[in-house]
């Protein structure tokens, strides 16, 4: 099963290269459309159509675009330019198929885990895009926050599995239970927009708000504190270490998403026990 699941998340991660593709060229045909003053294409609707080579265009077909060992096998080049392929491609695929086993290993229920690897998938194309176009697009960001929104909708009536005679009611504890990561991500928004403001946005961009408003209703209170403290560490440590480089100076733009993206897991996965050994420390 755990084979399956890693295998599945390769081939989810192949279809997140398309994605990222496809919305990057959406984008500049958006501009360019935009200042030609011709209409704008449906959303969503650049998914449509068969993969090709960026380079020479040419379709691809079934063997071409198996997850990772067609990258494998073609030696890292296309099949009919023998142009360069970008290692971002087995990459992001590769790291599918891995969040895909850590969320199955970490989750028992069913819709949970469908949840996570959803929303894992969104941010997975947040780290990514961000970290090339330094730009979180709000058309992955918005429905990541909307499909949240409605998880935590759903939890508040435990996914429909409650007695309707016995308890028509809802208890407070369930209302709690939804305002906890509302109020986490409120607080997050409300502290990333705080930065934003006072930097006049050479520190921080809005796209860094919305994450953190989905990073606060994905974690609630107090996971949202982990995640953003080691956003902000290993952004640290990467930041001073391309400047000691001398890949990057005190004044060069260096995307926040990727950071805010790891946080997320590390949160995600790991967050029960660093609190734990936390609050050991000091009881």
């Amino acid at each position: 099963m755990n084979l399956f699941i890693f295998l599945f998340g390769l081939m989810v991660g192949s279809f997140l290269n398309c994605v990222i593709y496809r919305l990057e060229m959406r984008d500049k045909r958006g501009i360019t459309s935009f200042s030609q003053g011709r209409p704008q294409r449906k959303a969503f609707g650049f998914l449509r159509g068969k993969s090709f080579c960026p380079y020479c265009k040419h379709t691809l077909y079934w063997q071409d675009l198996i997850p990772v060992f067609s990258f494998l096998f073609l030696r890292g080049k296309c099949r009919y330019c023998s142009k360069r392929i970008s290692w971002q491609y087995p990459l992001v695929e590769i790291a599918t198929g891995i969040l895909f086993l850590l969320i199955s290993l970490s989750v028992s229920d069913t819709n949970t885990l469908i949840y996570l690897m959803i929303i894992g998938c969104f941010l997975i194309i947040i780290f990514v895009y961000d970290l090339k176009h330094f730009i979180i697009p709000d058309k992955i960001i918005y429905p990541a926050i909307a499909i949240t929104f409605l998880y935590r909708l759903f939890e508040i009536l435990n996914f429909g599995h409650w007695d309707l005679i016995r308890n028509l009611k809802l208890e407070i504890r369930n209302f709690e239970i939804f305002l906890n990561p509302l109020l986490a991500g409120l607080a997050a928004g409300t502290f990333f927009l705080v930065i934003v403001l006072g930097s006049r946005g050479r520190w921080m961009g809005v796209g860094d708000i919305k994450l953190a408003f989905l990073m606060g209703l994905l974690l609630g209170f107090p996971y949202i504190l982990n995640a953003l403290f080691f956003s902000f560490l290993i952004g640290a440590i990467i930041g001073i270490g391309l400047i000691l480089a001398k890949r990057k100076t005190m004044k060069s733009e260096v995307p926040f998403g990727p950071f805010l993206v790891i946080g997320t897991f590390i949160a995600l996965f790991l967050g029960e026990i660093i609190i734990s050994w936390y609050w050991n420390l000091f009881i």
